[in-house]
This record gives C-alpha cells, sequence and structure tokens, in this order.
C-alpha cells in the first residue's frame, strides 16, 4: 500500500534555537580561523582566480569563482578567505533546523540536531578552510530539503530549486554525481518512485544538466583531465583506503562517538519507525551513497555532507523519545550536556585554536590523532595542520636566491615548483619580495605552461639533482628549506639550473604531473 504524501508540518517553535546556533557556528570560525597559516590547497585556489575557467584538472570552478569574489570584496587574509566558508559553516546549522522542521521536530529536536551539526569535528575541520568541501553539504542537503518540500506541496517550484541547487553542485563539487544518483535510486526504492513519472523531476534534471554542461564541455575540450586525475590517484594508492568497517568506523569518530546517539538513532528512525517511514527515502539515499563511497574507497569525509538529514532525523526521534517516556527526562540536559563536552573536547584537533606545542601535547593527552586521509603526507603535525606551515619562509628563501642573481640572469630566471602548494605560494607570497610568477608542471598549473622562460635560468624546487641533470647543462644547490612543522615533503634543497638541453616549451608536455 502506498504511503501517503506526509502533510505540511504545523507551525513549530524551534528555528529561533537554530538561527542562534547558526550565528554561534559563524562566530567560532571568525574568531578562530586565522589561526596557523595559509593551507597548501588554499593557495592554490587563490592561484586559480587569476585563471577563471569552466574547469580545471582537480576540481570543479564554483570555488573559484567564490574565492575570486571574496578577495575582491574583502581581501586576501586568512580571515578574508575563510568568511565564506564560515557563513557557510552557519548556514549549514541553519538548513538542519530547517530539515528537521519538514520531518516534524519541534524545539528540542532542532535545537538537539543543530548542536550536533555545530560540533561535529569533521564540520569544523572543514569550516576552518576555503575549499569546496565547506559549500557541499548546503548543496546535498538543499536538494534533500527540495524533496521535503516536494513531498507536500505538488508544483514545479521545489524542483525547480532542486535542479539549480544539483547543478551548482556538480559546478562546486563533482560528487554531487554520487549523491544525485543515490538519491534518485532511493525514490524508485520508496514511494517518492511516483516523482520519476514527474515531468517536474525531468525538469530538474534538465536544468541541473544545464548548469553543469559548461564543465562538462571544458572537460571534453581538455580531454577529460579530471577523470585521468582520478584514475592516476587509484593507481598509485594516493588515498588512504579503508574496508568497510574501518570507513563506517570513522565516520563515528569524525561526527563525535557521542553524536552517533543521535544520528544512527536518526537512520533507524527513519528505515524502521512509524513515524519516520514516510521520511525512509533518505535512509535509503544514505545507505546507497555510503555503500557507493565504500565501494570506490572515498576517503572518509566524502559522505561528511550528507549527515545533517541523519541528525535532523535524531533529533525527532529524541524528541518523539522523551515525549512518550517521562522517566527519561533527565537526558533533555544530559544528551546535549555530552554532546557539547565532548565536541568542545574535540574542537583543539581540527581547529587551529592551540600554539602548536601545546596541540602536540593536548594531542597526548587525548591519546587521539585525526586518521589519515593520504598515504604519502607525513610530519609532527596532522597534515589538516601542518599543510599550513613553511610556505611565507620558503617564499623568502627563493627571494634570496633570486635577488643573488646578476640581473642579466635574473630577467630571464623562472621559479619552477613541483607541486601547486609551492606554486602557489610563490604566485602568492612571491610579489612582495619582487618574485615573478611560478611555473609548475603539477595539476592546473601544467595547462598555464612554462610561461616565457625557455628553461635558460631555472630555481627548482623539490626535485632530485639526478633528474635535473637530465635537462640542465648546470646543476647547483643553492639553499635548504624545511620548516619544522611543516609536511616531510616540504623539506628539500633548492637548485638552480642553467644551460637546458632541450627548450621549456618543448619538454613541457613530458613533464605533465596530475
Amino acid at each position: 500500500m502506498a504511503t501517503a504524501p506526509p502533510a505540511r508540518p504545523a507551525a513549530r517553535p524551534g528555528l529561533a534555537g537554530a538561527a542562534a546556533l547558526s550565528l554561534a557556528a559563524i562566530l567560532v570560525h571568525l574568531f578562530t580561523n586565522r589561526g596557523y597559516g595559509y593551507f597548501r590547497d588554499e593557495l592554490y585556489l587563490l592561484a586559480c582566480t587569476d585563471h577563471l575557467d569552466w574547469g580545471y584538472v582537480d576540481h570543479a570552478p564554483l570555488i573559484d569563482l567564490i574565492a575570486r569574489i571574496g578577495r575582491s570584496l574583502l581581501g586576501d587574509s586568512l580571515a578574508a578567505i575563510r568568511f565564506f566558508p564560515a557563513l557557510a559553516a552557519g548556514a549549514k546549522v541553519l538548513l538542519t533546523g530547517l530539515l528537521v522542521r519538514e520531518l516534524g521536530g519541534g524545539r528540542f529536536a532542532v535545537m538537539l540536531a543543530c548542536l550536533c551539526v555545530l560540533l561535529a569535528p569533521i564540520y569544523l575541520g572543514i569550516d576552518t578552510l576555503l575549499s569546496m568541501n565547506a559549500f557541499e553539504p548546503l548543496f546535498w542537503m538543499g536538494c534533500v530539503y527540495c524533496l521535503l518540500i516536494a513531498m507536500r506541496r505538488p508544483g514545479p517550484h521545489p524542483w525547480v530549486w532542486l535542479g539549480v541547487l544539483a547543478g551548482l553542485g556538480l559546478q562546486n563539487k563533482h560528487s554531487m554525481l554520487f549523491f544525485g544518483f543515490a538519491l534518485v535510486a532511493a525514490m524508485a526504492l520508496a514511494p517518492e518512485r511516483r516523482f520519476l513519472r514527474s515531468r517536474w523531476f525531468w525538469l530538474a534534471g534538465a536544468l541541473a544538466a544545464l548548469i553543469f554542461l559548461p564543465n562538462v564541455v571544458w572537460q571534453v575540450q581538455h580531454g577529460w583531465p579530471t577523470l585521468e586525475d582520478l584514475s592516476n590517484v587509484r593507481k598509485v594508492h594516493k588515498n588512504v583506503e579503508l574496508a568497510p568497517p574501518a570507513f563506517f568506523g570513522q565516520q563515528v569518530l569524525m561526527l563525535n562517538p557521542v553524536s552517533g546517539l543521535v544520528w544512527l538513532a536518526g537512520l533507524g528512525w527513519l528505515l524502521f519507525s512509524r513515524a519516520g517511514r514516510r521520511y525512509r527515502v533518505l535512509g535509503f539515499a544514505y545507505l546507497l551513497v555510503l555503500g557507493l563511497l565504500m565501494a570506490l574507497k572515498g576517503k572518509n569525509y566524502y559522505l561528511a555532507p550528507a549527515y545533517p538529514m541523519l541528525f535532523a532525523a535524531g533529533g525527532v526521534f529524541w524528541e518523539q523519545l522523551l515525549a512518550a517516556r517521562r522517566s527519561l527526562v533527565w537526558a533533555r540536559i544530559a544528551l546535549p550536556g555530552l554532546i557539547v563536552l565532548t565536541g568542545a573536547a574535540l574542537a583543539p584537533m581540527v581547529l587551529p585554536v592551540l600554539p602548536v606545542e601545546g596541540y602536540l601535547r593536548y594531542q597526548q593527552v587525548l591519546g587521539f590523532q585525526p586518521p589519515r586521509t593520504e598515504r604519502g603526507h607525513a610530519g609532527p603535525l596532522p597534515q589538516h595542520f601542518g599543510d599550513m606551515f613553511g610556505w611565507p619562509e620558503m617564499v623568502e628563501a627563493v627571494a634570496r636566491i633570486y635577488h643573488r642573481l646578476p640581473p642579466g640572469e635574473r630577467a630571464r630566471c623562472g621559479i619552477f615548483a613541483s607541486n601547486y602548494g609551492e606554486a602557489g605560494a610563490i604566485d602568492f607570497f612571491g610579489p612582495r619580495h619582487g618574485l615573478p610568477k611560478a611555473i609548475s608542471p603539477h595539476q592546473n598549473y601544467f595547462f598555464w605552461g612554462p610561461r616565457e622562460y625557455t628553461g635558460e635560468v631555472l630555481i627548482v624546487l623539490q626535485r632530485k639533482r639526478e633528474s635535473l641533470e637530465k635537462f640542465c647543462g648546470d646543476v647547483q644547490a643553492v639553499g635548504e628549506v624545511g620548516h619544522p612543522y611543516a609536511m616531510a615533503e616540504e623539506h628539500y634543497t633548492i637548485f638552480l639550473c642553467r644551460n637546458a638541453k632541450e627548450p621549456l616549451q618543448q619538454v613541457w608536455p613530458r613533464l605533465k604531473h596530475w
């Protein structure tokens, strides 16, 4: 027997609490996100803002437009480039409150779900940085919110917005494809399969495809570089590949173990309870995208955008349970209190709020280290902090070498960086030291080419002497870099190369590193 569409929820209090917690999320990041320094990927994205396009080798283009707008309005400081991610953190909390309302929850459900999202370590961490990850939950959960509205109110409007959000989500990060597939497959398994026969559903799909089309065209024109990049990552086993039990266990850890009492209960409420079964499509969607990411050996945080809907469902579950069982009234204080305590205890592991030595001591006291997502990166700090150190010092070292060159050589000297972090640092910090833009064969820098440089004189970062001697007639070690807190690969010798054996333009295609 088909389940009837849910009725429009009655007006409920609680969104004021969601708004308050949303503001708290924004303030947390505005007051903490200036710690340490610029993250490796942020420097790369800032370089991409000078080359706006419909696509990039390793990411979709919307984040670069957001960064460009932020730079134009607010400048280049850490607080400025991380301002929009802070707003995204607040929007995610508020959107969670709206999802609770659509699921029939009241004040306590809204407060509990929003508190879980506010204090989840994974969200605190990703919302501290300029990246597409900060915005991704807004697109995933925005589509869920539109679907919930469509379930109780026929008509085109929810589907139009769903299509727009799905298209923008694809332009933000290609993993929107996985969630979109899971959501449509879940609809086919639930009473919402009726929507698959609706012209409004197909309108939403057409809108999403139209918005995403420019990126697809860019991929075709450039030989599908993103697929090549992903293939290379799999071939070299760059990422930590987790077995399903370990992958699921890390979901519990990254969301705050105590919050598992909420989102796991929410998943159960969606799948098995009489009150939640009308929204079972959301539970199916979660299980499908979970299985898909496990099968593809995705990083542990790839599933993070899906959890606000489970926290919302969990808030409704606990509200209903506590209303039915008066003996559990103590849980109204104890459960949120435990979430606050554990969230506060874990926050310094992902927010740059402690001095580095204090962080290392705190990590020892907790006996916990954030799990690694990539195999090759090691250092005294976890990668999400280690990649914030050493960039200004590296650029200063390069500047000293550059300005010691005779004027004739300096005019022809290029700065060759082995990865986009080094190149982005040269491009960002270099102008204040009188340095030219960097060149690099890594990721999208490859498409930007060797500029006007011939290879006659190159300052080379993070390459071995043996490989350089195959290309240059004269190779000299001219400096060392290595900040004590930087990642291990950012400790290396700087070489000065002269007299390229082949013109740089000719050898450039062979240097591509994706």
